[in-house]
């Protein structure tokens, strides 16, 4: 191979063969510390503005977070939809299929996301005041999100490419550019808020500046170095059957996050009634168990590469096993986080938000343990999700979501009202375990499906990373993941 030819090879990573374990930990490690760079975002435009704007900027940026959540979830739950299509197109090694699945993915994700950018401009006060955003930090919150809604575009590009990247198995290059815009919005956040004095705006501004460049870089290193599996011109005649397919993923996963989300936002809606002091401790604990969900949601997506992978190869006995070791992970991190919250909690808010409140504080330690107690369960339950999705199961996980929006209707209209932030604490917890017993049934019925195939599964022969190629058991090289080199 000359020099030019190895400028431009690729990483991929073949699931299909190898050691579940280690393959999904080699794939989710990298994931995992840019899920966490990923929390810097918010964690740092807090603990800036806690610092040096006060309890009410932390107010600001919290009182909508779950409306630009719902916004940017469904774009993005949908291009995880499609990259589910591009996973399983991958480990079928079906290059044409390949091509035209991300072409149809390149398409639906700009349209998605240049619609939901001007709606979500047009009628943001209206949304806002939906929300029961208090008048004292109203102005505070639109431009801080106002800011935030008019860069989605860049958030959504960067997870378009890195959900590229992780469909054939690289989840270590996005890494690198998310940690270079988490420095990046690091720097900028103190350069906007304590040297321009720009408030909370400029916190949004930083964020979006910092994400534009990790979508530019992610971008131009998926064109320069994984061209063989680009569409080209003609790839983008996108078929009636390929855009079905991708449509009927991407509004599945949409809408699961849609329904979760906009029950997030009559959710807020209520704890929002219940004024500053209680925003800002549901802002704190939101962050922290953000922070500490990252191990349980990043298994659970090295899990989903995994499982799509080796279901687009029919190599079904491969993914029982995985899941079994899967949970077990989760269940022991659940049980550790619990123990740091149980701990350390006090300690954790204040650092978080710079307060001295003791009603914040006191009130974001009560939702950190009614949440942490139950995070084992919330281990399984992403697990169990994630897995039914890459399997192109979606009815499953989409009813899960409706169930979880009923439940947060039910609080926001019964719970938080009677017991106030309590209610809110204990919502999510209920919600984890009913969702978890549901599509532990549903699982169930699928498992039998799964026995059914395994034993006529078509053990599809490997191009790519076999036994005693460029990383041995691993499943990771540097060449076409179709032809040897």
């Amino acid at each position: 191979m000359n020099k030019t030819a190895q400028k431009h090879t690729m990483k991929v990573m073949d699931m299909t063969q190898g050691q579940p374990v280690r393959l999904i930990l080699a794939f989710a490690i990298p994931l995992f510390i840019g899920n966490i760079f990923q929390q810097v975002y918010s964690m740092v435009d807090t603990m800036v503005a806690g610092y040096n704007l006060g309890d009410n900027a932390i107010a600001a940026i919290g009182a909508t977070s779950a409306l630009y959540g719902l916004l940017v979830n469904f774009a993005s739950g949908m291009n995880s939809g499609y990259a589910i299509v591009v996973t399983q197109r991958f480990g079928a090694h079906e290059e044409e299929k390949l091509k035209e699945a991300i072409a149809g993915m390149m398409k639906l994700d700009l349209l998605v996301t240049a619609i939901l950018t001007v709606l979500s401009l047009a009628f943001l006060k209206p949304l806002m005041r939906f929300m029961n955003v208090p008048d004292a930090i109203f102005a505070e919150a639109y431009s801080y999100i106002a800011v935030i809604c008019a860069g989605m575009v860049s958030t959504i590009c960067y997870n378009m490419f890195a959900g590229i990247l992780r469909a054939v198995g690289n989840s270590r290059t996005s890494l690198y550019f998310l940690m270079i815009s988490s420095l990046l919005n690091m720097g900028m956040d103190v350069v906007f808020i304590v040297g321009f004095r720009t408030g909370i705006a400029g916190a949004a501004l930083a964020t979006v500046i910092a994400q534009t460049a990790s979508a530019v870089l992610c971008g131009i290193y998926v064109f320069r170095n994984y061209r063989s599996i680009l569409p080209g011109r003609g790839d983008f005649r996108v078929t009636g059957k390929m855009l079905s397919e991708l449509l009927s993923q991407g509004i599945a996963m949409g809408l699961m996050l849609c329904a979760v989300d906009m029950g997030s936002v009559i959710f807020q809606r209520a704890n929002n009634g219940l004024g500053g002091t209680i925003i800002s401790a549901n802002t704190a604990s939101r962050r922290i168990i953000g922070i500490l969900m990252q191990p349980l949601s990043t298994i659970a997506s090295a899990s989903s590469t995994f499982v799509g992978q080796n279901w687009g190869a029919k190599k079904t006995g491969r993914i029982k096993s995985a899941l079994k070791q899967v949970m077990g992970m989760e269940i022991i991190w659940g049980l550790f986080s619990c123990g740091v919250v149980y701990a350390f909690g006090g300690m954790l808010v204040r650092f978080t938000t710079g307060t001295a409140d003791a009603g914040i504080v006191g009130n974001a330690v009560m939702s950190l343990r009614w949440h942490f107690t139950f995070f084992p369960i919330l281990g399984c339950l992403l697990a169990l999700r994630t897995a039914m999705q890459a399997m192109g199961r979606k009815k499953a996980p989409v009813l899960s979501g409706c169930l979880e929006l009923g439940m947060k209707i039910f609080s926001a209209s019964v719970l938080i009202p009677k017991l106030g932030f309590f209610g809110t604490s204990i919502t999510e917890p209920v919600t984890w375990t009913l969702m978890l017993l549901f599509l532990g049934m549903a699982f169930a019925i699928q498992n039998k499906i799964l026995s059914a195939d395994g034993r006529q599964a078509v053990l599809l022969p490997s191009v790519c990373c076999r036994r005693g190629g460029s990383d041995g058991n691993r499943g990771y090289c540097t060449h076409s993941p179709f032809r040897s080199s």
